[in-house]
């Protein structure tokens, strides 16, 4: 008898379990044809529990939980503990998440196909807010949701079996619904078929959310959340694991040549798609959507929101490779941006290039931005000084202005004009220099008595702050004439028209 018989007719058997299941029978079964087994439902061990319950080892994100390593299904006792509280979103910038465990994504939780689980969600009696959730590895009503409502203070339990193999979200489901899952109410469960998943070197936890402020991208301060945003989808940030730069610099995740990776990505959303990318990697394998059918030598993978999937891929030369959401401007604008750090000997027939360099990653290429948390909690309290912003934005330059300009301020010959002993700053009252990043330009210019003809965009997407900070680091910088640059000064400067643009440009 094989095996996918064996278990249609225990689960006839077992009604308790069909009625939980809530499936509705095939219609090649009503008409009495033989079943067909699918690569989509592959069957499970669901007997009943057997020996003692095991308690779930829960992790925080990038870890995952160590393999089940079990060939028999158990009770799996699940304790979960909602946590409100506020957390640094970007540098600088503090925003009052909800969560799952503590952090953003939620703890990650492991389970064995066929395993019976038992859930307990706790709210932390200091919350102001009730919630539940909602797995989508649940087959019952609201995916747990109706049952574990909870109010601050209380504890809710429900038990579910997990039938089915995969890699799943959960999140809060709690009205409004959007605001809990856009204040970082999510995560992943993954529940592993009965001979476990392949073997790799490393196994992460990524998962994908859009955040929405009232304040701008990178403005300091305490933001809140915006729910005009959120409904027209508009998102301020879009993160990885919940804050940016969260995944970068000495948070980085590691790896050495030659090893096998395994990275479970979810998207939280509440709102955006994921065009989940490696950049100079390609996915070996790739489990879309959370299932079980593999794709092979995939290159971008979609996630929906409240999606998953699995990709594998095995690395091959070192260097830092950068995990983005491919609709490009959240990578570099909004914060999805993590980095894959890999160590080891290099292989010239792969690849013979150098590692990609900090102008290419931005300020995410820095260890961190300490500076411009620093710098920001100064001007906060009323002691921001010249030295706190010049080193501020040194740190932001990097990012923002270095491409063109260089490290160095000598610029390109020809191409990009040099800011070190720039005659042509020097000339500038404090308004026209404010008014270049502010409204960009275009024209030629005559800098240390050479010609340049070229474009700079308006940086409107810095902050008054930073634009204060950018410009005071390069005013004292490189044999400039000094001087200092207020965040007062430039939002009196972005308040007025803008000028109008040169005569043939």
């Amino acid at each position: 008898m094989s095996r996918l018989l064996t278990t249609v007719l225990a689960a006839a058997g077992l009604l308790s379990l069909a009625a939980c299941s809530g499936k509705p029978e095939t219609p090649a079964a009503a008409a009495g044809q033989p079943a067909v087994a699918s690569t989509s439902a592959i069957p499970g061990d669901f007997g009943p529990p057997q020996g003692e319950p095991v308690h779930a080892v829960l992790t925080s994100p990038p870890n995952v939980p160590p393999p089940v390593h079990r060939d028999h299904p158990a009770k799996v006792i699940v304790d979960l503990e909602v946590i409100e509280k506020e957390m640094q979103i970007s540098e600088g910038v503090t925003y009052t998440y909800w969560t799952f465990g503590g952090t953003v994504p939620g703890s990650f939780i492991r389970v064995r196909q066929g395993d019976t689980v038992e859930f307990h969600l706790k709210n932390d009696p200091n919350n102001k807010m009730p919630h539940n959730i909602d797995l989508h590895g649940v087959t019952g009503p609201g995916g747990g949701a109706a049952s574990s409502f909870t109010a601050p203070g209380h504890e809710s339990q429900f038990t579910f079996k997990a039938l089915n193999q995969g890699i799943y979200v959960y999140h809060c489901a709690t009205a409004p619904v959007g605001m809990h899952i856009a204040n970082g109410m999510y995560g992943l469960i993954l529940v592993e078929p009965p001979e476990g998943l392949p073997r790799v070197d490393h196994e992460y936890y990524v998962m994908q959310g859009d955040f929405y402020t009232t304040g701008k991208y990178r403005e300091k301060g305490h933001q809140p959340f915006d729910m005009d945003k959120a409904i027209d989808e508009k998102p301020t940030y879009v993160l990885f694991n919940g804050h940016e730069g969260s995944l970068t610099g000495d948070k980085a995740l590691a790896a050495k040549v030659g090893e096998t990776v395994r990275l479970f990505v979810g998207n939280g959303g509440p709102n955006l798609v994921s065009s989940f990318h490696v950049i100079g990697e390609i996915f070996d394998t790739v489990r879309q959507e959370g299932g079980t059918v593999e794709q092979h030598n995939v290159q971008t993978t979609l996630i929906p929101a409240g999606g998953a999937a699995m990709v594998e891929f095995r690395t091959q030369v070192p260097g830092s490779y950068v995990l983005v959401d491919h609709s490009i401007f959240r990578a570099f604008n909004k914060g999805a941006m993590a980095i894959l750090k890999v160590d080891g000997p290099e292989n010239k027939a792969i690849y013979s290039g150098k590692e990609v360099d900090a102008a290419y990653l931005g300020d995410r290429a820095e260890p961190n931005l300490h500076a411009v948390a620093t710098a920001a909690k100064a001007n906060a309290a009323g002691t921001l000084s010249k030295e706190d912003q010049i080193a501020a934005g040194k740190q932001l330059f990097t990012g923002t202005c270095s491409v063109c300009h260089q490290a160095s301020g000598e610029g390109l010959p020809g191409v990009f004009p040099p800011l070190a002993k720039s005659d042509f700053l020097a000339g500038l009252g404090k308004d026209e220099l404010i008014g270049i990043p502010l409204h960009g330009h275009t024209g030629k210019v005559t800098v240390n008595g050479k010609e340049y003809d070229s474009v700079m965009p308006p940086m409107s997407q810095l902050t008054d702050d930073e634009v204060a900070n950018i410009l005071t680091f390069v005013l004292n910088s490189w044999g400039n004439p000094g001087g200092q640059i207020s965040k007062e000064d430039v939002a009196r400067v972005r308040a007025q028209p803008a000028p109008a643009p040169a005569a043939g440009h």
